[in-house]
């Protein structure tokens, strides 16, 4: 659909170009007796209208679709559906992605899951550098940045197991950070919810501290509950890390309960 649009667009502002070239070359032919040659001509008011006004209205007609265009795509539109709106957090990590479902009280590291149809909300953070969430299959990428928030809305419409990634290079482990997006029916993504419930730990404060301190790529984990608002912390570790590091003239790195955790990056 975006390609014919796109195609659509193109050949609106191409074809009157190329007939209007092709009219002038068959009207001013040598054999057209009806086209009058005029040597002292100079100016004409209706032609310099013209020259002037249709690239105008190019430039309006591209502009009006982009305008829309952008708007209609914002990242941070919610979808309009009757559905109501799957919530996810994102923490992007070194290396590897924590998922947590605030609603539901359950969370995972590099397996995200969703039910087709239904719109998703990501609230997207960092624990570490600047980085970048993408699944192609399903809709553009949005930035991760330590201490900021960052939002993107994405609805799965086929069922299948998506391949989600970084796209943003962050260092040594930036190509392991992979996951897979299983889209599933309503009926399947509770099964998922169950058997996280079913078995796992806690992600509180500690565990999170586990995964962000650890600087190395992960496996896939479930966490049957959430100990708080762990995104928040998440958000709050970050700003303290950069605040740590100033005042001590070291290297950005993770405040802890007052303690600083060194990374080199």
């Amino acid at each position: 659909m975006l390609l014919l649009e796109a195609l659509i667009t193109m050949l609106v502002v191409v074809v009157p170009v190329i007939v209007l070239a092709l009219v002038y070359f068959w009207w001013f032919r040598s054999t057209n007796n009806k086209a009058i040659y005029r040597p002292d001509w100079e100016y004409s008011g209706r032609i310099e209208f013209s020259i002037w006004m249709v690239p105008l209205l190019v430039v309006l007609f591209l502009s009006a679709i982009a305008w829309t265009g952008a708007h209609d795509l914002d990242p941070y539109q919610p979808i309009a559906s009757e559905q109501k709106p799957l919530n996810v957090q994102v923490v992007s990590m070194d290396w590897k992605w924590l998922f947590i479902y605030p609603d539901l009280g359950i969370a995972s590291v590099n397996e995200l899951a969703v039910p087709v149809g239904v719109p998703v909300n990501f609230k997207l953070t960092s624990a570490t550098v600047m980085n970048s969430f993408f699944i192609p299959s399903v809709g553009g990428q949005i930035y991760t940045m330590a201490g900021m928030q960052t939002s993107l809305s994405l609805q799965v419409t086929d069922l299948g197991t998506y391949e989600g990634f970084s796209a943003q290079f962050s260092g040594d482990g930036f190509s392991d950070m992979h996951f897979p997006v299983l889209a599933t029916n309503q009926a399947g993504f509770e099964a998922w919810v169950a058997k996280l419930k079913s078995g796992g730990g806690s992600l509180g404060p500690r565990e999170y501290t586990r995964l962000a301190s650890s600087h190395k790529t992960s496996g896939i984990e479930h966490f049957a509950s959430v100990d708080g608002d762990i995104f928040g912390y998440a958000m709050l570790l970050s700003v303290d890390s950069v605040a740590v590091s100033r005042e001590c003239g070291q290297k950005p790195a993770m405040a802890i309960d007052g303690m600083v955790l060194g990374k080199e990056y």
